[in-house]
């Protein structure tokens, strides 16, 4: 799995600034659901269409950027979670063992 590590609000303000379809995993370094999570989608990690985008948010090392997406896509804070965006839409979010590389492709 490629991971771009999302750390810095400059990188947020890119992807609300895109008109591309991005994929942002929200991880709690501290909860094994979270890991269990995180294996599953690295597992599928042939799925995603090549070129596709996701995001790696340690939420416990950037609580004030994991805070600022639930701000700006008015989605409740969860962890684990998956949000995909496109620009300022929201397309889909998932949480817990909900979250499945079969569920995220559709968007992509």
């Amino acid at each position: 799995m490629n991971w771009i590590i999302l750390n810095s609000q400059s990188q947020l303000d890119s992807i609300l600034t895109s008109n591309e379809t991005t994929v942002i995993f929200k991880h709690s370094t501290r909860c094994p659901v979270s890991s269990m999570a995180k294996r599953s989608l690295e597992f599928d990690k042939d799925l995603p269409p090549e070129g596709a985008k996701f995001y790696y948010l340690d939420l416990i090392a950037n609580r004030d950027i994991s805070n600022k997406i639930a701000e700006t896509w008015s989605i409740r804070h969860e962890s684990p979670q998956i949000i995909i965006v496109k620009g300022k839409d929201s397309l889909y979010d998932a949480s817990h063992s909900d979250i499945e590389m079969q569920d995220i492709i559709k968007y992509l």
